[in-house]
């Protein structure tokens, strides 16, 4: 893998109570710093309950920010497929890929929140389940235009197809985190996975390996290809100048986060432990599902990562309010400075470039000592003449 992409996961998680108009606002603001510091992508969640995950169409979401931003790409992280027409899904993708000029990509999973699903008289299960049938329609519709006739259980198309075609190639992934229903559907449809939460359990990394290996043997099954470039791994990070400080900093809002998936949300597969603040950050920085403290030691988690899966294509931060509004930007401002070099190619170059001045300013020094010398000489013969 030459180029890692970075990029964030915004669900987002949002403390109930507070003004979400306000909180809204910040993750667009957050979008925007983002696009300015270099970031390479961002995914928007879609959650309908529970009071902190407040965006319900990631679609609209993302037309507001495309027009705040200038590169950053925009996608879907994810759209629960299961609570939709399939065929509106893909109508909106490709309406979002025309107005972003190709910088949307789509995102699809079974939906996370059972407390979502459970409004529409749907249960993990059957959102599995239609995850699968209503991807092949998703994907026969982008990808031909033949008409689809089909009847799943929640809709029916008849003679369905899209009326205007797409303005590039967009990206196309599926989340997963621990059943193999995400792996199984990328390598069937030759498309990306998003590893969502695979370093917050407990064996993290064996989760990764088995995610891969899943997406490996569906695509020899049904003669597809898979790239490691376009899988995404999700993990959660807060980096400040110091140790010290980055402790500091989540203080402010560390618990929230927690407590919501210890107490709220009832999402087992994002398990957390911790009782008090710093448990949870020990929880986080020993238990390897992510990074609290300098860039070094976000270099080393996502070297780690890099290691035991063997290669993926971007590293996404978990996006999260651990930190005031000024630390969690200043955060993102350190990683773009001295982590994304370090897995893009740009640090080596320049270090190299140095270790060889360093390793010939003797000489250099002395060459410009008598080059100064040569010209002194030059100017008091040049005032002797003269006289």
């Amino acid at each position: 893998m030459s180029r890692l992409r970075f990029g964030i996961f915004l669900a987002p998680f949002h403390p109930a109570g507070e003004n979400p108009t306000l909180a809204l606002q910040r993750d667009l603001r957050l979008i925007e710093h983002l696009d300015y510091l270099g970031y390479d992508e961002a995914w928007i969640g879609e959650h309908h309950s529970a009071g902190s995950e407040i965006i319900a169409s990631p679609e609209v979401f993302i037309a507001a920010a495309a027009e705040r931003t200038r590169t950053i790409r925009l996608g879907t992280g994810v759209i629960s497929l299961a609570y939709h027409n399939p065929l509106w899904v893909a109508e909106r993708m490709v309406l979002l890929d025309h107005l972003t000029k190709g910088r949307a990509m789509l995102g699809v999973g079974p939906g996370s929140l059972p407390t979502d699903s459970a409004m529409i008289g749907l249960d993990p299960t059957q959102t599995r389940e239609l995850l699968e049938t209503n991807l092949d329609v998703v994907m026969r519709l982008l990808r031909t235009d033949e008409p689809v006739t089909v009847d799943t259980a929640t809709h029916s198309l008849r003679e369905a197809r899209l009326h205007l075609r797409p303005y590039s190639d967009f990206d196309v992934t599926v989340a997963a985190v621990a059943s193999p229903t995400g792996p199984r559907l990328a390598g069937r449809h030759g498309v990306g996975l998003l590893s969502v939460g695979a370093t917050l359990t407990a064996d993290g990394f064996d989760a990764l390996a088995h995610h891969w290996n899943v997406m490996e043997e569906r695509a020899a099954t049904f003669g597809t290809s898979v790239d490691r470039a376009t899988w995404r791994l999700v993990g959660p990070m807060h980096i400040a100048e110091t140790r010290e400080q980055a402790y500091r900093d989540v203080e402010f809002g560390i618990e929230q986060w927690f407590r919501y998936f210890q107490r709220v949300a009832a999402f087992p597969q994002m398990a957390v432990e911790g009782g008090d603040v710093r448990q949870m950050i020990d929880f986080v920085n020993s238990a390897g599902i992510g990074a609290i403290g300098t860039p070094d030691d976000a270099k080393a988690q996502v070297q780690r990562l890099v290691d035991q899966s063997n290669g993926f294509g971007s590293y996404l931060l978990m996006a999260h309010e651990w930190a005031n509004p000024e630390a969690t930007h200043r955060s993102y401002e350190l990683i773009a400075q001295h982590v994304m070099p370090e897995f893009q190619g740009q640090a080596w170059s320049t270090l190299a470039a140095k270790q060889r001045a360093v390793d010939t300013r003797s000489g250099h020094v002395e060459q410009q000592h008598r080059a100064v010398a040569h010209m002194t000489e030059k100017y008091e013969k040049e005032l002797a003449d003269k006289d």
